[in-house]
């Protein structure tokens, strides 16, 4: 890559960095595994950055390949979580929490719960803000088969939240 490229790459990184790992947290709901995703992520990008045509194009391409990283990622045995019988009680905290900010840990660890296909379409289309058809083309896959997934997602969600999960689009 000429420097002119790596300056460009190095301008789009800054600029993308914190809102990709900010996503792949919300793949995986691991810190550090969020990071192993948007590292992995941008590094196919850098890859292919100086074939690039459509510069509009790269954040699309950098969603897609963070998705099925992710996905790839928790298909890996040694990323298996074990399941418990019982899960463990929370220690108490000095001061209560706000409610927003519990509803946010009760999402985040209901997300999971929910297996990586649908995760990914549920964390595209609710907190990417994606249409059905911009999901569709980051997955590969028919727009019937990401409505198919959206909707059992959410009923996982519903299911281990034991609550109705409003959805806003």
């Amino acid at each position: 890559m000429n420097e002119h490229d790596e300056q460009e790459f190095a301008e789009y990184f800054a600029a993308r960095q914190d809102s990709v790992r900010r996503t792949a947290y919300l793949l995986c709901g691991d810190w550090h595994r969020a990071d192993d995703l948007a590292q992995t992520a941008f590094v196919a990008l850098h890859r292919r950055w100086n074939r690039i045509r459509d510069r509009g194009a790269t954040d699309a391409y950098l969603r897609k390949t963070l998705v099925r990283a992710s996905i790839d990622e928790s298909r890996r045995p040694w990323r298996r979580e074990q399941h418990v019988d019982q899960v463990p009680e929370p220690e108490p905290a000095g001061e209560r929490l706000d409610e927003q900010v519990a509803l946010r840990a009760d999402l985040l660890a209901g997300l999971t719960e929910v297996p990586p296909k649908q995760r990914a379409v549920l964390v595209l289309r609710y907190f990417e803000g994606l249409d059905v058809a911009g999901v569709a083309k980051v997955l590969g896959c028919s727009e019937g088969n990401v409505k198919s997934q959206t909707a059992r997602g959410l009923a996982r969600l519903r299911a281990v939240l034991g609550e109705e999960v409003e959805t806003h689009g």
